[in-house]
């Protein structure tokens, strides 16, 4: 006899419309109510039965997973993963999963909106033309850098630090890149020249900071990295905000290590708004929205979506996390 009955799978995030309805075709879901505020009881209350749950951020951890018996898969809507504890999973068997791809190019251009804002101080200049202190002639203040022909050095060549270089091309920009892994290809389609890591903070202009958040990557970037860099530089990132020790960042930008920062992620999210960091001239700060389109958020939320059907029907998927293949 066929088996009919549906896996059963639980959305613990607020995903969009046409995703719910697709996960509903082929399983039986629940979903937490998006107008409570989110608690361990929910998640751990929502997951007893579930055969795969979908998250945004949440971690799922030995703490979580000691509740869920029947956990297969754990779909993040999210290209990175470092809510997963991976040991954890492994060790019971549970796949997890991203959505890679669909959000590049809007990261790519909230990189570059972080490059030029920052290069050319548009926030503060915005502020200074409204609060009506725009006077005729022209001021040292109004001063920034230039980003075309300058030096991009994109520390994480994936897919994101690839579109960035390709933006970067198209600002006549010498892209240099530090990664795992050399990749031919790419440095011949965007002219990327591949540097060690020294080379490359002593060199750049702009250090893109894009690697996933692991244990080697964890303050990759710290006080030692702040000192190799060109004092007229500005450390860009928008990967996760502990790849770089935040305290060292602030002491850099105190004592004019470098020029600046143009950051979307934090050690803390939301960020503390006693911050130091938040009151800074120097600095372009933005609440984790590199890929906050309503567009590319409906497409991540489809993959997701997608994914974990795909997972729980034995079919094959790309967008499986390296360490959990």
């Amino acid at each position: 006899m066929i088996n009919l009955k549906k896996p059963k799978v639980f959305i613990a995030y607020d995903i969009f419309e046409d995703s719910e309805k697709y996960i509903g075709e082929y399983c039986d879901y629940t979903k937490l109510d998006s107008s409570k505020k989110r608690s361990f009881e929910d998640l751990k209350e929502g997951i007893k039965e579930a055969d795969g749950i979908v998250v945004m951020g949440t971690r799922i951890d030995d703490e979580l997973l000691q509740y869920a018996d029947n956990l297969k898969v754990v779909s993040n809507v999210s290209v990175g993963y470092n809510n997963l504890d991976i040991e954890a999973m492994k060790k019971r068997g549970i796949v997890g999963t991203n959505t890679p791809g669909v959000l590049d190019d809007t990261v790519a251009d909230t990189i570059f909106g972080l490059i030029l804002n920052i290069a050319r101080k548009f926030p503060k200049l915005e502020a200074y033309a409204k609060a009506g202190k725009w006077k005729k002639g022209d001021s040292e203040e109004f001063y920034g850098k230039d980003v075309h022909h300058s030096t991009l050095g994109i520390i994480g060549f994936g897919r994101i630090g690839e579109t960035v270089a390709k933006r970067a091309k198209g600002f006549d920009m010498d892209i240099i890149y530090h990664n795992r892994n050399r990749k031919p290809k790419a440095e011949e389609k965007y002219g990327a020249k591949y540097v060690e890591m020294e080379e490359l903070l002593k060199t750049a202009d702009f250090v893109v900071v894009m690697t996933p958040l692991n244990d080697e990557t964890h303050h990759l970037m710290g006080e030692d990295e702040f000192k190799l860099m060109k004092k007229e530089a500005f450390l860009i990132n928008a990967s996760r905000g502990p790849v770089v020790d935040e305290k060292a960042l602030i002491k850099a930008l105190e004592e004019g290590e470098i020029a600046g920062a143009g950051l979307d992620v934090y050690e803390q999210e939301p960020i503390d708004p006693n911050n130091p960091l938040l009151k800074m001239d120097n600095t372009v700060t933005l609440p984790h929205v590199g890929s906050s389109t309503l567009k590319t958020r409906q497409e991540m939320a489809m993959l997701a979506a997608k994914t974990i059907v795909d997972v729980l029907y034995g079919r094959p998927t790309d967008c499986i996390v390296p360490e959990l293949r």
